[in-house]
């Protein structure tokens, strides 16, 4: 078997991270859907900065790219699923800190993922602002996705700085 070399107690651990942030996004997201059903699509909560109100997403990242097509939706889908296996086949390859960031990214978009395939759109629920500034309704899966990759741009700034002080000397 090809993987067999990566079936050690170190996959365990990463697909434990990869499955703790699934579940933990499926729990919420769950939880978002069904107090929306009981309050017939009214705001879940409200406050001065955050409101918890159910959307569905049938875009990419908060609601970009949304379609109304299923040709332009499934096509967009596929592309993800591609994305999936390439981030799964970087998990493999890497390392540290950046293979923790893959993992963050990888159980976040599994979870995204599953939303878009049963049921074709993203349920997003999170919405921070200040006034009528509102950023981006987004979910937990978003989270885990955003702060995996800010940690793969920092570790990419913090590698070229360590390579051009490198070169220098």
């Amino acid at each position: 078997m090809i993987f067999k070399k990566y079936l050690n107690k170190k996959f365990y651990l990463n697909l434990s991270v990869i499955l703790f942030i699934f579940f933990l996004d499926r729990i919420t997201k769950e939880i978002v859907i069904n107090i929306d059903k009981e309050n017939f699509s009214q705001q879940i909560f409200l406050s001065k900065y955050l409101d918890i109100a159910l959307i569905w997403n049938r875009g990419v990242a908060f609601g970009i790219f949304s379609f109304d097509e299923n040709y332009t939706y499934n096509i967009l889908t596929t592309l993800i699923v591609l994305v999936v296996f390439i981030i799964f086949y970087m998990i493999l390859k890497n390392d540290g800190l950046k293979r923790f960031s893959l993992l963050l990214i990888m159980g976040g978009a599994l979870g995204n993922l599953y939303d878009r395939i049963f049921f074709s759109a993203v349920p997003d629920f999170i919405d921070f602002h200040i006034g009528n500034f509102h950023w981006f309704i987004f979910n937990v899966a978003d989270i885990f996705i955003t702060v995996g990759v800010i940690f793969m741009i920092l570790i990419e700034f913090i590698d070229n700085n360590r390579n051009k002080i490198n070169e220098k000397n």
